[in-house]
């Protein structure tokens, strides 16, 4: 049987005892809504058995975050029924800073704005390459040993650097958010797909649709600056999804899923009716035959 397994069960987060459905949702569009709408996109989530809520504290400026922390003010009872992740270190204008009084700074800050009493999983949005690996663990120590954060992951660092900061950690990192998709094949080819298996570190892949443009129309596909891999990409997932009766977007996180390296890509959609239709994902079949052809359509390339 050369059949690729995709299950919706709960996937591990590194080596913590968290563990989370196999698709999150992100909040970096999160904001600008009423708090009723915004409820309505939470609850929708946790109905198809969606966990972890992905933030920044760069999102909307705050916003998303604020906006979040007044649903779970106006519903507490939904706290214990997620998990929260949130991000720092990318200040518009520097861009980025990972130095210890500011990472502590930062956290206490979305605490706040999320109106909760930890965070369960805490990110390093960017490294900060003015700022010594020691002293960006220091901080991320000590939040962890007041109680303030749960788990710690990078986000966007290379394999070198994230191994960097572990080198100074006395905790082992849990997650590595990187981007991944039909169309950004990135992860293969630095050494990231590795370096979570050997360091049992989590893939949790931001941007799973490409901005969206997997879900293009042809004609405006073919417009796109990588049209040359867009195009392709789009031929076989629209054939794919026809076959077995569901969508595009369901076919390019399935392609996810099914890898080994057990992945939770983040969904951003501010749309109920997409949300829910996160579930088709899992009905998707792919062989190797097929998930190789769709890989070597994003590559835009043939392997050898």
């Amino acid at each position: 049987m050369d059949r690729l397994t995709i299950s919706p069960e709960p996937r591990p987060i590194g080596t913590s005892s968290l563990r989370v459905f196999p698709v999150a949702y992100g909040c970096w569009r999160f904001a600008g809504t009423s708090v009723a709408a915004a409820r309505e996109k939470i609850e929708s989530a946790l109905e198809v058995g969606i966990q972890l809520f992905d933030h920044a504290d760069v999102y909307g400026g705050g916003a998303a975050e604020t906006l979040f922390g007044q649903v779970l003010r106006e519903a507490p009872h939904l706290r214990s029924r997620m998990l929260i992740a949130t991000k720092c270190g990318v200040v518009p204008g520097i861009p980025y800073n990972a130095t210890r009084a500011h990472i502590l700074r930062s956290a206490e800050e979305s605490l706040r704005r999320l109106n909760c009493d930890v965070i369960d999983l805490f990110f390093v949005h960017r490294p900060d390459v003015l700022t010594h690996p020691e002293e960006t663990a220091r901080a991320l120590d000590e939040l962890r040993q007041a109680g303030k954060v749960r788990e710690v992951g990078v986000s966007n660092y290379t394999p070198s650097q994230c191994a960097a900061l572990q080198r100074f950690l006395p905790f082992p990192l849990v997650a590595h958010q990187r981007e991944w998709s039909c169309v950004w094949p990135a992860v293969f080819t630095d050494g990231t797909v590795e370096q979570c298996y050997t360091a049992r570190l989590s893939l949790i892949a931001w941007s799973p649709l490409a901005g969206g443009k997997l879900l293009l129309p042809l004609e405006r596909a073919a417009q796109d600056k990588n049209a040359s891999v867009l195009v392709p990409t789009i031929q076989k997932l629209e054939a794919l999804a026809h076959s077995q009766g569901v969508d595009r977007a369901a076919v390019a996180l399935a392609f996810l899923l099914a890898h080994p390296v057990n992945a939770i890509p983040i969904i951003g959609t501010q749309r109920v009716d997409r949300i829910r239709r996160v579930l088709l994902a899992f009905r998707v079949e792919f062989d190797r035959a097929g998930w190789y052809a769709l890989f070597q359509a994003g590559r835009g390339k043939q392997l050898p």
